[in-house]
């Protein structure tokens, strides 16, 4: 595999951590980068960077982000291996700008223990373009630097539904790479889910996250991935090929690998194992700490289409994907969605939010990034069932 470790079947360690207890979450990704000899991958002056999931300004409980505690603990951690230094560097939605970033550190609880554990956090919002040579997708991108001139990336994502593409784990996470409204630029070049979701994975096979973790203690069920629901998982992964840790992410919150977009493509590239069987799974067993009734997003495909005429299922399809809803009587009228929508279809009209919907994409992107979190996804009436 292209990514991933030295044997052919790649290394997932998935470990019950049943709390964000900075002691219990170290002692566990202890355990974790010994058995994925992370050792290996630091030297004297190794400059390391981590790149969670801070997508919007919002609290830890909330689930929306990567808990700062299971950071802090990777960043102590990967000090006592012989880090020289250890950034966190992430580009949330809206605008990739120092004020911007100071308050989502803030608001997520990451200035604390920045001060307290002596990490660094990112307010360099310098960006730069690379290429993809062996992109199939897009063979040019623009990323922010501290990624780019990593020594190490290691990869923290948040274990969550995404109404866009099913799962946001590993892989989706890497999309925090591109800065700030460069990534609605992204949604409006690929506005199809699969011309997307192979966008995604010509970025992340491009980057080659040498490390990561996805915090599952705490995940978000439903309209991920910021308008879910908090959902207890109790879980802790960590892989060095993220599409090998998405597959055991998928079957952790009651999802079929095989029918995942992102995990799907990277099996038809080699660089994705196509189920448990090809991993070799160290510690918990998956089975035992996956969700059965784990609450999917409204997005989710309407199974019956793949029984309908394919030369109906363009027609199918739009009628079937559901509509971003603002809930107006709840809208402040910030124009967090406006800025966001790629398409430029929402307007602030008396000071409330309104969607063209003549030109909307059902990104999502909306969704995403509302931080009142009072635009809804909904299915035509004849499909909620």
């Amino acid at each position: 595999m292209e990514i991933g470790s030295k044997s052919e079947k790649e290394r997932v360690c998935l470990s019950a951590c049943r709390t964000y207890d900075f002691e219990e979450v170290r002692s566990v990704l202890c355990r974790q980068f010994d058995a994925l000899e992370v050792n290996e991958l630091l030297f004297p002056g190794c400059r390391v960077v981590i790149k969670p999931n801070l997508v919007i300004k919002s609290r830890p409980e909330e689930a929306v982000i990567t808990h700062p505690v299971v950071v802090a603990a990777a960043a102590v951690e990967l000090k006592a291996r012989g880090a020289e230094s250890v950034t966190v560097a992430e580009s949330p939605g809206g605008p990739y700008t120092p004020g911007l970033l100071r308050g989502i550190y803030q608001a997520g609880g990451y200035t604390e223990l920045a001060q307290k554990y002596g990490f660094a956090l990112n307010l360099d919002c310098a960006y730069t373009e690379f290429s993809a040579p062996e992109g199939r997708r897009s063979r040019l991108f623009t990323g922010i630097n501290p990624i780019l001139e990593a020594d190490l990336v290691v990869n923290i994502a948040k274990l969550k539904t995404h109404g866009m593409m099913g799962l946001s784990a590993a892989v989706k996470n890497m999309f925090g790479t591109v800065p700030g409204l460069m990534k609605p630029e992204l949604h409006c070049r690929f506005p199809e889910r699969t011309a997307f979701a192979e966008m995604l994975v010509d970025l992340c096979c491009t980057l080659k996250p040498q490390l990561n973790l996805v915090d599952g203690v705490m995940a978000m069920e439903g309209n991920g991935p910021s308008g879910g629901t908090p959902r207890f998982v109790g879980a802790l992964l960590a892989s060095r090929n993220p599409f090998a840790a998405d597959v055991v992410c998928a079957t952790l919150i009651h999802q079929t690998p095989e029918q995942n977009l992102i995990l799907k493509l990277g099996m038809d590239r080699g660089v994705c194992p196509k189920n448990l069987e090809e991993i070799d799974l160290w510690g918990a067993d998956p089975q035992a700490l996956a969700v059965a009734d784990f609450v999917q997003p409204d997005t989710k495909n309407v199974d019956f289409l793949m029984k309908v005429p394919a030369f109906l299922r363009p027609l199918s399809t739009k009628l079937t994907t559901p509509l971003p809803r603002i809930r107006r009587a709840e809208c402040v009228g910030c124009g967090k969605c406006a800025e966001s929508c790629p398409q430029h279809t929402i307007q602030i009209v008396d000071g409330k939010a309104e969607i063209q919907y003549k030109d909307c994409i059902r990104c999502y992107c909306c969704h995403e990034m509302c931080p009142k979190h009072v635009i809804d996804i909904k299915r035509f009436r004849l499909f909620k069932w």
